[in-house]
């Protein structure tokens, strides 16, 4: 058994995704070019987004987004510490100061509530992480940054195709970003990522970014770097965008019937109108349920097992452990099943079958 099928998810596009590949192969044009205009503009339409620049990455959208904010040394940004390490590298990055707050215990998001007092006259930004495939909860959020003067950037890397009253992951506020990775509910072959917004001289400084600051071939703006998407991860994905309703269709009925047969099991929320990027469930004895569901032929996987303020990289930012009580809890109970839209109903079955029996 796959934790995510990627095989069964090439086998049922295999047909048009040669053909683009191929496509591509043969126009000789592989560093930006058409693939690419035409995924950033499907983005747009998908997302609601006025702009879309495609990146090489999740984390270079991320970096990227903070170059055109001009984040500089010391400069404070808000983040959750219950995320992986990219949502932070590019703050550290910048020399910037990532300022964690704890997150809500029923989705594992940052806890809104908890925002303001974080605030100092240092504070330029806030990334709320849509983890695991729900988005955060943006209103309040937007509000506190509306009235602070601060930007709102969605690390939506897990939620692409998420809802959050009526509006998708990305459009949610100033700079939305997202992964490509393969293993994302819209995933190329390699890394990929793409940045969102509505502002068009934010755009545009975001594209130059990307180009190395190019505003045409040789004339450079400002320093940026190499963080273009590639043509054949473009192909795909624009082959990949136009199944993806229909898998985010097929993650929702898998998911419902994971919540009908583990009702009686502790697990993470997930939100109709999400992506659901994980099925996760929570258990005290969190490792020795992994290690008996390995041994029954399931896999699993832990997103996050460690919180970042605990991580030996950010030991210099000053925090200990009990300073984020939720985000360390969560850490310490999270397990993943296996779970795709691709996930055979046997499959899910035997994975049913052994949680139960083992979490009696």
């Amino acid at each position: 058994m796959e934790f995510i099928n990627l095989k069964a998810q090439y086998a049922a596009y295999k047909t048009e995704i040669d053909a683009a590949t191929l496509a591509t192969l043969a126009s000789g044009r592989f560093i930006m070019g058409k693939e690419v205009e035409t995924l950033e503009s499907a983005l747009c339409d998908y997302t609601g987004a006025k702009y879309a620049v495609s990146c090489s990455s999740g984390t270079d959208a991320l970096f990227i987004a903070l170059l055109a904010l001009r984040i500089k040394e010391q400069d404070e940004v808000i983040v959750s510490p219950f995320t992986f390490a990219a949502t932070i590298e590019a703050i550290a990055l910048r020399g910037g100061k990532p300022v964690f707050v704890d997150i809500q215990e029923r989705d594992a998001n940052i806890d809104p509530d908890l925002i303001e007092k974080a605030v100092t006259p240092r504070t330029k930004a806030i990334i709320p992480v849509s983890l695991y495939g729900n988005c955060a909860d943006f209103d309040p959020i937007n509000e506190i940054a509306n009235r602070r003067g601060l930007i709102v950037i969605e690390d939506g890397c897990q939620s692409f195709g998420a809802i959050y009253k009526g509006k998708k992951s990305g459009n949610l506020c100033a700079i939305g970003t997202t992964s490509f990775f393969p293993s994302k509910p819209l995933g190329c072959y390699g890394d990929g990522g793409a940045i969102f917004t509505s502002d068009e001289t934010l755009y545009n400084k975001m594209a130059r970014i990307r180009n190395h600051g190019q505003t045409e071939r040789y004339e450079h703006e400002e320093i940026g770097l190499n963080g273009r998407l590639d043509a054949l991860q473009a192909a795909i994905l624009n082959v990949k965008l136009k199944h993806f309703d229909d898998e985010l269709a097929a993650r929702r009925a898998i998911a419902a019937r994971y919540d009908e047969a583990l009702a009686d099991v502790k697990r993470l929320p997930h939100d109709q109108n999400g992506a659901i990027a994980q099925y996760t469930i929570r258990i005290q004895d969190r490792d020795r349920l992994a290690r008996a569901l390995s041994d029954r032929g399931v896999p699993t996987a832990i997103h996050y097992p460690k919180p970042l303020h605990l991580q030996r990289a950010y030991a210099y930012l000053g925090y200990k452990s009990g300073d984020f009580p939720i985000a360390e809890k969560l850490a310490n109970e999270v397990l993943s099943l296996p779970f795709s839209a691709f996930l055979a109903q046997e499959e899910q079955e035997q994975t049913i079958a052994a949680v139960k029996a083992l979490c009696r």
